[in-house]
């Protein structure tokens, strides 16, 4: 099947952005551009209450400090808030939560304490209460997936009731995410292995609907590298990084912390961690048929 390549930089304005971030927006960038595709920058702004200026203002700066470009999106800060926040698309996202809201059985609206776990199901119109998709307890969904080979993913078990609609009545990161690789046109998703699950759930919501059934294996390639640990093993975040105002930008050996990283993950020499430009050359003259990532196969 002879899909185009179009993928995209998703980053979240809700902390100053760390290696892992950076290692991502990279290996996105190497498989779309090795692939002749097309790349979009799509910043996720739905969390209004962890957004800050200088947050946003970093992604354009680690994009720009790492040497990447991209095809579409907005040029900085303004432009994105004027021209391309989620916000402006809410009507599409609350459309999507309308319909799966008319599926029997499949949203509940749920009161859920924080001190004792304690949970009530009321109707969906309560005001404050999230929106949860119940998941069957025996559903598993599986896809190819271009780092980690043949997947099935336990979706019952790992997320039987996961939030559609938060409790500010706005969608949740699924719907959004979604909803957005629609409108984008997305065939090609670069995630950490952390968000597989993610990525079961929002094929099994896709499915539900015929208006968003586009997105599914046939048509969406996804790719969920390894993630980078910390000295003691934890997955590495936003708010572990020290400190907590640089991010990656203040890695004391600079750019070529991430290219190393990255080279890493490839299986690349050493050498190819020198610049942006000694990386892709290195990636595109390597096996592209490699056990360690393979290129869409589209």
């Amino acid at each position: 099947m002879n899909v185009p390549v179009v993928s995209r930089l998703a980053p979240t304005p809700s902390g100053y952005l760390h290696i892992g971030n950076a290692v991502n927006f990279v290996l996105t960038w190497l498989l779309t551009r090795r692939a002749g595709g097309v790349l979009h920058l799509r910043i996720d702004d739905l969390d209004r209450a962890r957004l800050r200026p200088a947050y946003l203002d970093n992604i354009f700066r680690v994009i720009d400090w790492l040497g990447l470009d991209y095809d579409h999106g907005p040029s900085g800060p303004d432009d994105f808030l004027r021209h391309h926040s989620q916000l402006l698309h809410l009507p599409e996202y609350n459309a999507v939560l309308r319909r799966l809201a008319q599926r029997p059985g499949l949203v509940r609206a749920s009161t859920r304490s924080r001190t004792n776990g304690a949970e009530a199901y009321v109707s969906l119109e309560t005001p404050g209460v999230a929106w949860r998709a119940h998941v069957p307890a025996d559903t598993a969904i599986s896809f190819f997936d271009g780092c980690q080979g043949e997947t099935n993913v336990p979706l019952g078990a790992l997320m039987p009731d996961f939030v559609i609609r938060k409790k500010d009545g706005v969608a949740a990161y699924q719907v959004a995410s979604v909803v957005d690789d629609l409108r984008l046109g997305t065939t090609l998703v670069v995630r950490g292995l952390d968000l597989q699950p993610s990525t079961a759930a929002q094929l099994w919501l896709a499915g539900q609907l015929s208006e968003t059934a586009a997105f599914n294996v046939a048509r969406v390639q996804f790719f969920h590298h390894p993630l980078l640990m910390d000295a003691a093993g934890q997955k590495l975040s936003k708010s572990q990084q020290r400190p907590l105002d640089a991010g990656v930008m203040a890695q004391a050996q600079g750019k070529q912390t991430v290219f190393r990283a990255v080279a890493k993950l490839l299986q690349l020499p050493d050498a190819a961690a020198e610049t942006i430009e000694t990386l892709r050359l290195q990636f595109l003259a390597g096996d592209p048929h490699s056990k360690v990532i393979t290129a869409p196969p589209f």
